[in-house]
């Protein structure tokens, strides 16, 4: 089981890490984060496919078929804490030497689209106000590695969930001759 969940999780974790850096690149030359969290989305759910991959070769291959929901759900927890802390590694990495200002960059993104959405004074100020809060939280890198695991891991567990109820078997099935 070892194997297989350091081998899903360490692929799963170095797709979604490999795409971050290159859309916070992206992010910074166009100066535009919107498509971004949709792909940052769709990236995590295809690396955690891996999820799926690394249960069913357990049941298949190493446990005769045969897999509690529990043994699935645990060993999908694993790949998601694995392709997790790379992700999150990676970025602490990536922001603290290479993007620093992030938080400013993102915040003045924030606050041009509320504008451009035709929020008023009063909401742009409320706006600032939260974006400041969260730029201090981010000074803190515990809170940027609770940020980061907080952004990665409930994709995973939800992936995990999924995989664990379809592929949960209690007997082997036979095989039609």
């Amino acid at each position: 089981m070892k194997k297989i969940v350091i081998v899903c999780g360490l692929i799963s974790g170095s797709i979604v890490a490999i795409m971050m850096v290159t859309m916070i690149a992206a992010c910074y030359r166009n100066a535009d984060f919107e498509g971004n969290v949709f792909l940052g989305y769709a990236t995590m759910l295809i690396a955690f496919s891996l999820i799926f991959v690394g249960i069913k070769n357990y049941r298949d291959k190493y446990n005769n078929g045969v897999i509690s929901f529990g043994k699935a759900f645990k060993i999908g927890l694993f790949i998601s804490l694995i392709a997790g802390t790379v992700y999150v590694v990676v970025w602490l990495v990536d922001y603290y030497l290479f993007v620093p200002d992030f938080m400013d960059k993102y915040t003045t993104y924030v606050l041009k689209q509320a504008r451009a959405d035709g929020a008023s004074q009063l909401e742009l100020n409320s706006k600032a106000t939260e974006m400041e809060d969260f730029k201090q939280m981010y000074k803190s890198p515990l809170m940027v590695v609770l940020f980061t695991y907080f952004e990665i891991l409930p994709v995973g567990l939800v992936v995990t969930l999924i995989s664990a109820l379809l592929l949960k078997r209690k007997e082997k099935q036979l095989q039609p001759a």
